[in-house]
């Protein structure tokens, strides 16, 4: 069986603080393998190449090939991991996507989960990537925040991550706080489809243009929390 496939499920956020705010929206993801993507034909995804969905290399990672992307961010972290690299994701939808975050398990090679990636990508064209060690189970662990993501959101914060790798389920927690406690929690829960043409035109059908929807709710949220009146933090712009 194909270690590629599809989630659909839930995206929720809740911000405590300085306002109550929260969202929920259905949505529906790729897991795909690294090494499968040549091996992909379906007639409803295209891999590096135009479709009604299709996934690019060159939106994620230094934009080349990403494999060797991923080997280097594990290297610097001192990780070795020479297993199969699934990363979660959006896929563009009629050429159009934004993906807030992607998630890349690494294996080792013999399937234990080596490190996770985080690759955060802003509104203003940037991205970083967030290296952390994997573990079994349920996957938990901190990092300080190092990217400018919202401008609603203070840049001294940290993130807490509660990852149930992908399954028959999937699911992404996220905890951002600051010295006060936690100012905003978000999370991604999905369920389990075979990558087939069929089960990716029924989540196009119940998800029409689902992508754009992704940008277009960012910016109506945005406007919802000015009208709350919260402080608008400049934008910090990604060192090189």
């Amino acid at each position: 069986m194909s270690a590629s496939a599809l989630y659909i499920g839930i995206v929720a956020h809740r911000r405590l603080r300085p306002k109550a705010h929260k969202l929920r929206y259905r949505v529906f993801s790729l897991l795909l393998d690294l090494d499968e993507l040549p091996g992909l034909k379906l007639r409803w995804l295209g891999v590096n190449r135009p479709g009604l969905l299709s996934f690019r290399e060159a939106d994620h990672g230094d934009g080349g090939p990403l494999r060797p992307w991923v080997a280097a961010r594990l290297a610097e972290a001192g990780i070795v991991a020479a297993g199969p690299v699934r990363l979660l994701c959006y896929p563009r939808m009629l050429g159009y996507v934004f993906n807030p975050l992607t998630v890349y398990f690494c294996h080792h090679g013999d399937g234990r989960l080596a490190a996770i990636i985080y690759e955060v990508h802003n509104t203003h064209g940037e991205r970083h990537a967030y290296v952390l060690p994997g573990g079994a189970g349920t996957v938990r662990h901190s990092c300080g925040k190092a990217f400018f993501v919202s401008p609603f959101m203070p840049m001294d914060c940290v993130y807490h991550f509660t990852i149930n790798p992908p399954g028959e389920t999937v699911s992404v927690g996220i905890v951002e706080s600051d010295e006060e406690g936690t100012l905003l929690t978000a999370s991604f829960a999905g369920e389990r489809e075979n990558l087939t043409d069929a089960a990716l035109l029924r989540a196009v059908l119940a998800h029409p243009l689902m992508t754009l929807k992704v940008t277009l709710a960012i910016h109506w949220e945005a406007v919802r929390l000015l009208l709350k009146g919260l402080r608008v933090y400049r934008h910090t712009p990604k060192a090189l």
